[in-house]
């Protein structure tokens, strides 16, 4: 699934839907890197969606606008945002300790007398790794499923900081998967709950979730390996902030037309 706006001075030089489509053709059944994908862009003339392909190697139903599919580190954008939202309210603060907003059991990470905050969260400044390193998959085809809070807390409570925090990026699932609990947690909703509630009602994205379960029967398109063989769809259950969303092209683009002011959004505040 891609999405794009094009900008009006130079949509001229936009590629036309037929091209788009060559493009798409080209990809899928001349070259073999996917089975199916939908392109959706946005400029003067309006939208426009182009597809081609179908929901898996053995599933030959056509993907369209309304297909859904796992829009994986994307849901980034969205907890990023839900920290913007729930600031504007005074319910969290940007530079808000993460330890203000989980149990007191837990230990969070310090460095020199700094606690990490919010904002090193969603910058991935925070100095926390990539993964945790007590991460044991029961199936490394469904890698998150079983990762489970007690973990994420043992793991955050013996950690030791490897540098200053705020001193340098580093990209971390952890990191935000730890954001969206921290909200969640302030909020007293399930990640998916607070997502629903602040960003994709007031956006009427009917058609985005946190979970496979919504699509499972008619709409989500499977997922493929290198091989182009069908594979799991992966559940994300505790760090859900870093990656569990699934959407369409159609809800999307409404989401990019907000981005760039092409839709008058309560969420304007918060951007």
């Amino acid at each position: 699934m891609t999405f794009s706006a094009a900008a009006v001075s130079s949509s001229s030089h936009f590629p036309s839907p037929a091209e788009i489509k060559r493009i798409l053709v080209e990809r899928i059944d001349v070259q073999r890197h996917s089975v199916g994908i939908v392109i959706g862009t946005f400029g003067p003339e309006g939208r426009v969606v182009v597809s081609h392909g179908k929901f898996g190697a053995y599933y030959a139903r056509p993907v369209d606008a309304d297909t859904g599919f796992e829009i994986g580190s994307i849901t980034k954008v969205f907890t990023t945002l839900l920290l913007a939202e729930m600031a504007g309210r005074g319910e969290v603060g940007l530079d808000n300790p993460v330890a203000m907003h989980l149990p007191a059991t837990v230990h969070m990470p310090t460095r020199d007398g700094r606690e990490i905050t919010l904002t090193d969260l969603a910058t991935h400044t925070s100095g926390l790794p990539r993964l945790p390193e007590n991460m044991a998959p029961s199936d490394d085809d469904n890698p998150y499923a079983d990762y489970s809070v007690e973990q994420m807390y043992a793991f955050l409570s013996a950690y030791e900081l490897p540098r200053d925090i705020g001193s340098q990026y580093e990209y971390s699932n952890l990191g935000m998967g730890l954001l969206g609990h921290a909200l969640s947690r302030r909020a007293g909703l399930s990640y998916g709950a607070l997502v629903r509630e602040r960003i994709l009602a007031p956006l009427n994205m009917h058609s985005t979730a946190d979970t496979p379960a919504v699509y499972r029967k008619s709409r989500l398109a499977n997922g493929h390996d290198a091989q182009l063989m069908p594979v799991l769809n992966w559940d994300l259950p505790t760090p859900a902030g870093a990656g569990a969303l699934l959407s369409t092209v159609d809800d999307m683009l409404k989401f990019v037309e907000m981005l760039v002011d092409q839709r008058t959004s309560p969420l304007r505040k918060a951007l």
